[in-house]
């Protein structure tokens, strides 16, 4: 695609607002810092443009004519001083410093690592016929069928000797050594015998080399497709398989993609720990019980966690040890394409949550074991400091060397391709972007922090060639950046000078959320400030808002409906007692956060599974501090399936907010419009597309005929209704009334509105309430909000029908498209 190498001038300006961001905890992982970006606004400190601490590389021909790099630190590079001199003419007109202009003191730095990026690209090209060709290294690499055998191929150039080892050979390598090329690759081919391959599918196999002290070890290949753990051994060793399935046995992909949403409403869900029961559950029961839950609450698409094995379970995935292999705990290669083919045929798109921002520790299982003691040059990671993260204990990747890139750019493309992936989550990009990797770092809103010696080029360039990639082969893919700095451009187009992501997730949300549940009474919250939290995100660069996700349940936190209910959740959540007023209160905050995060927050939602329903207990992965127990490690779907439960009013709102986008396309819209924030009232109002939304978080206060702000003149109707019996409400809110609207002030003249709106009708707002009003036009058929949960209840009577019968094989068929609503040209704006 041209949109990832030619550069297209961006000529729209606009201003940016503050971008608060802050890291959750994840296991074996640190809490990050609070970053705000100065307004293009404000005054702007000038400072002297410095460029990147970056490598410089020397091209030396590699395995089959490809390249090598040469790295070594070089000095602070300014464009005098760089060797780069090809394609300078396609650096100079850099689109992303129109749209900011609070950039332009920093343009010699875009520049620098765009010249970067275009001669890297051009160097894969050269020897490598492009990036798509580059990024199928999985085709040469690790064990692949070839005419009368097969071939075996592994980076280790500092090994001294190297054997392949297995079943196969009754694990004596003596007659499968292997040799080694000039370029550090070791290669075997390995002869059919009676025409049958020699390593049959299945069987286990393993990379032994001797390094420079003599020592021989043995390894999994690094390419391997799939690793396995003997279970009835505790903390054996994994083994590599031979992944091969004779074509009776391998999974044929029935259903196509489906189209990629406007705006995507992301299920982000743990394949294993699933299971209402205390196991590990499989990606076909996944399929088969879970996804039909998902479609049925009007989510487009499904983030898997923890797919890429990973040895230590309770690390939730986040230390990979085997990068093409999928996690043996819940099943085969096969078994998950069931699982990708399953959710297509739902509608539902599937992402990836990918870790190439760090590798495992360990030796044994993963990629780490072919480190010992080499340079940086020859091992997939940095030597010394720069190549070990203190906080999360895992091994660091360098980016500049070429069979990094190579293995990195292959993986993306392997999932992308063989499982039918729609896209990926780039978790930890924050430690990826700088040398500091966010440690101890408080982002102050200083450009200076994003653009310095500081910033991690030869990542900056692997992201461009990765987001570039990844577009390149599925166009409609979908991409999101993990990261808690708030970095400008990273959820720009290559083409522009940015990294290229689709949209980065919105971390600040769930944090403030949790800051108010902790430490404020409700009196004390501020609508002023939950409105400036959810609507500061950069202009122009796409978010993805959360609540919570699984980070907020990790073991020693508790989940949003906890914070809210505690332990009452154990005692006062039947329907059979009237609720308590924790409990009623819970219930309403619940929804309500949920909501206004979704509507206000960014554009697109995330929901981690369960708490759509108000999942109550933390998530505890089995280890030895609990006695390797499974208990806290499942999801509790009896909740929400048992009728006289208040859980299922938590479950049906959350289906019907998702419908609610389905029929208006309101997180797709870029009207975003903030009215009123009354800290006496306690009340938000605001309008997404044609949507106009009121949030009363007073405790105790009921409005009638309170007049709020709006848009276009004419009819609305209620369009969801949080109070609506249906969603355990009390039903005060009337949906057959018609609210027509009075004219405000001079057409044309905003001061003279109200509240800055040409338009105005009167609403009943009950305390602790949010209601949506949509606009009737006069020549079409009439609908109520009744309509809405009318169409979820009866989505919940059909997912409880389908429930209960046996589905073995993927039958349902691909929704056709929803007509989409017609989007209002008008930016974001604050109000």
């Amino acid at each position: 695609m041209a949109g990832c190498f030619g550069l297209c001038p961006v000529t729209a300006a606009a201003s940016i607002s503050y971008f608060t961001s802050k890291c959750c905890t994840k296991t074996s992982r640190s809490s990050q810092h609070l970053s705000k970006q100065i307004s293009v606004g404000q005054n702007f400190r000038s400072q002297k443009s410095r460029g990147p601490n970056g490598f410089l590389f020397t091209p030396k021909l590699s395995i089959g004519g490809r390249v090598k790099n040469n790295s070594k630190v070089s000095a602070v590079l300014t464009d005098e001083q760089s060797p780069m001199s090809s394609n300078e003419e396609n650096t100079e007109n850099i689109g992303i410093l129109s749209i900011d202009l609070g950039l332009g003191p920093y343009k010699d730095h875009f520049r620098y690592r765009l010249r970067r990026y275009i001669d890297q690209k051009k160097l894969i090209e050269e020897y490598e016929g492009g990036l798509e060709e580059f990024a199928q290294g999985y085709l040469k690499f690790g064990f692949n069928r070839e005419e009368g055998g097969i071939v075996y191929r592994e980076w280790a150039p500092a090994a001294q000797e190297a054997q392949v080892i297995g079943d196969f050979n009754n694990w004596d390598g003596s007659n499968h050594m292997m040799e080694k090329n000039q370029f550090g690759v070791w290669i075997i081919k390995i002869p059919d015998s009676g025409g049958n391959p020699a390593i049959t599918h299945n069987s286990r196999v393993k990379f032994r080399f001797r390094h420079g002290n003599g020592v021989w070890v043995d390894r999994i290949p690094a390419w391997i497709e799939y690793a396995t753990v003997d279970p009835t051994k505790f903390a054996a060793p994994y083994d590599g398989v031979y992944w091969d399935p004779p074509p009776s046995e391998r999974y044929q992909f029935k259903y196509p993609r489906p189209p990629k949403p406007k705006a995507p409403r992301i299920y982000e869900a743990h394949v294993g720990m699933s299971s209402s029961e205390s196991r590990i559950n499989s990606y076909r029961e996944f399929a088969d019980d879970v996804l039909p839950r998902i479609r049925a609450n009007n989510y487009n698409t499904v983030q898997l966690m923890a797919v890429m094995e990973h040895s230590y379970y309770a690390s939730f995935g986040y230390h990979v040890t085997n990068f093409f292999a999928v996690s043996s705990r819940s099943g085969t290669p096969e078994d998950l394409k069931y699982l990708i083919d399953k959710a297509h045929s739902l509608g539902l798109q599937v992402l990836m949550d990918v870790v190439h921002s760090h590798a495992s520790n360990n030796v044994t299982d993963g990629l780490n074991g072919f480190d010992v003691g080499q340079s940086s040059q020859d091992s997939y990671f940095h030597a010394g400091e720069r190549g070990y993260h203190k906080l999360w204990d895992s091994r660091l990747f360098n980016y500049a060397n070429w069979e990094v890139l190579r293995f990195l750019l292959s993986n993306l493309r392997w999932w992308l391709e063989e499982f039918k992936f729609d896209g990926c989550r780039f978790d930890g990009v924050t430690s990826m972007l700088y040398h500091h990797h966010g440690i101890n770092m408080a982002f102050t809103g200083d450009y200076s922090e994003y653009f310095s010696e500081a910033t991690d080029v030869d990542a900056v360039v692997y992201l461009m060639l990765a987001n570039c990639l990844i577009h390149n082969i599925l166009p409609d893919a979908t991409v999101i950046a993990e990261d808690v700095s708030g970095m400008p451009g990273l959820g720009r187009p290559v083409s522009e000078g940015g990294i290229g992501f689709d949209y980065r997730l919105a971390m600040a949300i769930p944090d403030k959320w949790i800051d108010y549940l902790k430490n404020k009474i409700d009196s004390e919250w501020s609508m002023e400030e939950i409105s400036q939290s959810l609507t500061n995100r950069r202009y122009t660069e796409k978010c993805v808002a959360y609540a919570e996700s699984h980070d907020q349940a990790i073991v020693g936190d508790k989940t949003m409906a906890f914070f809210l209910m505690d332990t009452e959740m154990y005692s006062g959540m039947s329907c059979l007692t009237d609720a308590s007023p924790t409990i009623e209160r819970g219930i309403a905050l619940h929804k309500m956060i949920h909501f206004i995060t979704m509507a206000l927050g960014g554009e697109g939602y995330l929901n981690f599974m369960g708490n759509e329903f108000g999942h109550p207990e933390w998530i505890d992965f089995p280890r030895e501090g609990n006695g390797w127990s499974y208990e806290k490690c499942r999801r509790q779907w009896n909740l929400v399936d048992t009728d006289h439960l208040r859980y299922k009013f938590m479950n049906a709102f959350d289906r019907a907010m998702n419908l609610l986008d389905d029929k208006f396309s309101f997180l797709a819209s870029k009207k975003q419009i903030v009215s009123s924030t009354s800290e006496e009232d306690k009340v938000i109002v605001f309008e997404r597309g044609d949507l106009v939304f009121v949030f009363n978080f007073h405790p105790e206060n009921t409005y009638d005929g309170y007049k709020i702000g709006c848009d276009l003149p004419g009819k609305y109707r209620v369009a969801l209704d949080s109070d609506a019996w249906e969603f355990g409400g009390r039903g005060r809110v009337r949906h057959d009334v018609d609210h027509f609207t009075s004219p405000e002030g001079i057409p044309g003249v905003p001061e003279t509105n109200f509240n800055n709106r040409p338009n105005s009708f009167m609403v009943l707002s009950p305390p602790r309430s949010c209601v949506v009003y949509h606009r009737v036009e006069e020549t079409q058929k009439e609908t109520t909000a009744g309509n809405l949960v009318d169409e979820t209840l009866a989505s919940d009577v059909g997912y409880r029908q389908e429930n209960s019968k046996e589905s073995a094989s993927v039958e349902a068929e691909v929704p056709g498209q929803k007509t989409d609503v017609e989007e209002n040209e008008e930016g974001i704006s604050d109000g």
